[in-house]
């Protein structure tokens, strides 16, 4: 089944089309890729589906849903959580409260409870803890709990960030670049704490990536763009032997 479909959608900056009569099926439980050169228009389609930008045509939809005009908030509540090229937590809190910043949503108590530590406070932190250290398991975190986000390796802090974003519970987890600044046994293991993720939620996943070698390993399905328009979408080995995908992203004549 259908998760993700987007129609024909196409954004412009001033004259210049950043992305061009767009359009992508990703089915339930799919690991697909999203390439393309520098400036292709990558992230910008990213930004598109999390309702950063509002796209001049097209149609966005989640599971049936239209998000095309959602804002971004109405549609990490509609299931869709992305990751960034540079890591974005909270560097001066605790690995276990950046991800529970992830849970608010799902776990609430008024203003006055968490200031006076009465009424639903006490069962709703105590959830919320468990729900963390459920996640942190998942992600060989859980020692960590009480360690600065700022003090984690950085392929522990880009493992943060996914736990951080599947508190959220989504249905579509979008990640940006996740292996950039890796060395390569990073990139190994990141490569493998994706296929976990995707195994223990059931997870359908959206990825942007330069390193080739992650691509071919986890990536069933890949689109290419390039200057803002899809120039070969498929199966991704298919994808990757086109001479045209060559040409366009590896470079080669």
């Amino acid at each position: 089944m259908t998760l993700l479909q987007v129609n024909n959608l196409s954004i412009a900056f001033g004259g210049l089309r950043a992305v061009d009569d767009f359009s992508l099926e990703i089915e339930k439980g799919e690991l697909y890729g999203l390439i393309g050169p520098n400036g292709a228009g990558k992230t910008t389609v990213f930004n598109l589906l999390t309702g950063v930008y509002k796209p001049n045509e097209g149609i966005i939809r989640l599971d049936g849903e239209d998000i095309t005009r959602k804002n971004t908030i109405e549609i990490n509540h509609a299931g869709i959580a992305r990751t960034f090229q540079n890591i974005r937590l909270f560097h001066q809190m605790s690995v276990i409260d950046n991800v529970k910043v992830g849970l608010t949503e799902r776990f609430k108590y008024s203003g006055i409870e968490g200031v006076l530590h009465v009424g639903r406070y006490k069962a709703m932190e105590k959830a919320m803890d468990e729900e963390a250290m459920k996640l942190l398991k998942v992600f060989d975190l859980d020692s960590e709990r009480d360690v600065l986000a700022s003090n984690l390796p950085y392929g522990k802090q880009r493992k943060l960030e996914i736990a951080r974003a599947m508190a959220t519970s989504p249905k579509l987890l979008l990640l940006d670049e996740p292996a950039a600044g890796m060395n390569p046994n990073e990139t190994a293991e990141l490569m493998d704490t994706i296929a976990l993720v995707r195994k223990e939620f059931d997870m359908t996943i959206l990825l942007i990536e330069h390193d080739m070698k992650l691509v071919s390993g986890i990536c069933e399905k890949l689109t290419v763009l390039n200057f803002g328009r899809v120039l070969k979408q498929g199966e991704t080995k298919e994808v990757l032997d086109d001479p045209e995908v060559i040409k366009a992203y590896l470079g080669e004549d």
